[in-house]
């Protein structure tokens, strides 16, 4: 994770003082990328295409929040995880031949755990927590996901001999071991590494129930110190390999006004010595770690903050060198990758629903999350077949704070979403609508007040309701879209209305987005409703579309 290690106390802290340190970093480190060459797109698979069809691969190789990225290869297919956070389900795997086309094929929990926190219960909340960093490992024939939660306080390891279907099994301890990677060596040993600036490490039981007693020590006492002494964010993001009979930790640091680094630490024991050194500085790309390919290349797999749409994954092609990786090209990743595949769209990650199942389909797709967890009998997609149906199930006082709202990705360079609302049974001070979900969160939608409806859009910067602009409205199916654009680092989002779903008008203002350390994501497009008076009301979803125009 791209946090320091520290505590809640100091965290709140650091939100305040490393804010806009942080965000002119992020925007001083930026690229301009070309519109043209990443709105490149196909309606298909996110599998490669015909050969005629075929095209080199690009970074980013995801232009969505796919933070924190931990990746294998087993045979020829690729796995990767990434972090979600508050997220349900959680622990999104995403699936590759070629380390370019992905697809989301499954989550490691549908629910981390039921406490206050995870469910918008009695004023708690988990945004920006839940659960962080993961690490995927494949050993003698099982698939391992490990993560840490600061909210539950435990550390999670799931258990699976198929990634794509599951079951999962489940084993969680104390404490929470942050940003830490699991590794399992050829002696039958079961190690993890984690920490911020000192690096620890512990042996794990043969069950993995927990840790041997006795058995922690610190591997590496300051592991900043390859990329100097000034340090803002301690080195961190540990994940650990072996490779021909060396082991090599990656790890990213953050040199105060300067950027992001990749530092990697080598020994010929894995409880060392450890001698490091920078591996890569280019535009805050870090963060990641090793995979091969069944012909013998070998790639680095990081991330990059990019303002409001989050942090996206880079592919870096990784030479060896002195029996050190050399990531990328002269220093720098590569805009373009010497790998073939289909035209690179998002098709695998976010995807429109018309809410018509099939007998035997799920009730959503892997492209959906809901914002916490769930409540099952507050939605559906049987009560009104061909709808998504939202139950406000409590009064609540904000678009932050309600339940059962549905979110996906958004994407760059731009992306919009759009969705149908009959609004016929909402209740008096139920609020139902579409929504850009960040802490600088927005929205349009339909608020029902002395039984009069009218169309509003909310721009809440800051986490503070500010209503822009009301319409009163007379139809019972109205149509909202978001407009997005990421390109350049504008982070601007527009809102519009419509009653016949074809003519769109603009209303209200334009959202600056910002990415915030408090929700720690990306922004996402929501498909929301809550009351404000008395619980009952219904929003039916018709549809979700979503499009890589606006």
């Amino acid at each position: 994770m791209s946090r320091p290690f520290i505590s809640e106390k100091i965290f709140a802290f650091a939100h305040r003082s490393l804010l806009s340190t942080a965000t002119a970093l992020l925007f001083l480190g930026a690229m301009c990328f070309s519109c043209e060459q990443q709105a490149a797109e196909s309606s298909e698979s996110s599998e490669p295409a015909a050969s005629e069809n075929l095209v080199k691969g690009r970074n980013p190789v995801i232009w969505a929040d796919v933070p924190d990225v931990s990746m294998i290869r087993v045979g020829d297919n690729y796995y990767m995880s990434s972090t979600t956070m508050h997220m349900s389900p959680g622990v999104p795997v995403m699936k590759s031949n070629n380390l370019v086309n992905w697809k989301l094929v499954n989550y490691a929990y549908d629910t981390l755990a039921d406490i206050d926190a995870l469910a918008l219960r009695n004023g708690q909340k988990s945004y920006g927590r839940g659960s962080w960093a993961s690490c995927l490992r494949y050993h003698e024939g099982k698939f391992y996901l490990s993560t840490f939660s600061g909210t539950t306080n435990k550390t999670y390891i799931f258990v699976t001999e198929d990634i794509e279907n599951g079951p999962w099994e489940t084993i969680s301890f104390a404490p929470s071991y942050h940003d830490h990677s699991i590794f399992f060596d050829d002696d039958g040993k079961i190690y993890m590494i984690w920490g911020g600036g000192e690096l620890r490490m512990v042996e794990l039981r043969e069950d993995l129930s927990g840790v041997k007693e006795g058995t922690e020590r610190v591997l590496i006492e300051n592991a900043s110190a390859p990329s100097g002494s000034d340090i803002m964010l301690p080195a961190e993001g540990s994940q650990l390999f072996k490779v021909n009979g060396k082991y090599y930790l990656y790890n990213i640091s953050w040199p105060r006004n300067d950027m992001r680094t990749v530092i990697v630490h080598r020994a010929d024991q894995i409880t060392g010595p450890y001698e490091g050194k920078v591996v890569l500085k280019d535009r805050g790309i870090a963060q990641g770690g090793l995979v091969d390919t069944p012909d013998g290349e070998w790639y680095s797999y990081l991330f990059r903050d990019y303002g409001a749409v989050g942090r996206i994954p880079y592919l870096a092609p990784t030479k060896w060198v002195d029996g050190w990786p050399v990531i990328g090209m002269d220093g720098a990743v590569p805009d373009t990758l010497n790998i073939m595949g289909a035209p690179q769209d998002l098709s695998g990650i976010v995807a429109s629903d018309e809410f018509d199942r099939e007998e035997g389909e799920a009730d959503l797709p892997l492209e959906w999350q809901w914002n916490h967890n769930p409540l099952n009998d507050y939605w559906s997609l049987d009560q009104r077949p061909g709808y998504l149906r939202l139950i406000n199930d409590r009064v609540d006082t904000s678009f932050l704070r309600t339940r059962n709202t549905l979110t996906q990705r958004t994407y760059g360079p731009v992306s919009s979403a759009s969705v149908a609302l009959d609004v016929s049974q909402l209740k008096n001070g139920d609020v139902a609508g579409l929504g850009a979900l960040q802490l600088n969160y927005g929205y349009v939608g339909v608020e029902k007040k002395e039984d009069d409806l009218r169309i509003v859009m909310v721009n809440g910067t800051g986490g503070e309701f500010e209503e822009i602009e009301s319409i009163d409205l007379e139809n019972e199916t109205v149509y909202f879209k978001i407009s997005m654009d990421f390109r350049d680092l504008t982070d601007k989002a527009y809102f519009y209305y419509s009653l016949d779903g074809e003519s769109w008008e603009r209303i209200g203002n334009e959202l600056q987005m910002r990415y915030t350390l408090p929700h720690f994501m990306g922004y996402r497009f929501a498909l929301f409703s809550y009351a404000t008076k008395e619980p009952g009301g219904i929003a039916d979803f018709d549809w979700f579309r979503t499009s890589s125009k606006i």
